[in-house]
């Protein structure tokens, strides 16, 4: 499995977690895919920390270079929710 982890802030948590969700926007997006697998949304003390479960990470390129129109659009629209955005990495299970 690969997974791809992002550590964002936020001043509108109930919107972010609209958009960030396992349900919300992006997994909405994601699930384009029969590669992709589930996110998970964590809420920490002064951020939050998302993973996006894919099963390799050939599977999430190929849905980047074939979404990349709509993957565009969908960062720009919830880019107005957050007031930082970090990507921590990407990571494959051994």
């Amino acid at each position: 499995m690969f997974v791809t982890v992002w550590r964002f802030t936020t001043d509108q948590p109930d919107v972010f977690e609209h958009h960030y969700g396992p349900n919300g926007t992006w997994a909405q997006l994601f699930r384009r895919s029969g590669d992709y697998l589930r996110t998970d949304l964590l809420k920490g003390t002064d951020a939050y920390i998302t993973l996006d479960w894919w099963t390799s990470l050939d599977a999430y390129n190929t849905f980047r270079e074939q979404h990349a129109e709509d993957y565009a659009k969908v960062d720009v629209a919830c880019e107005a929710v957050t007031t930082f955005e970090e990507k921590l990495g990407e990571f494959e299970s051994r």
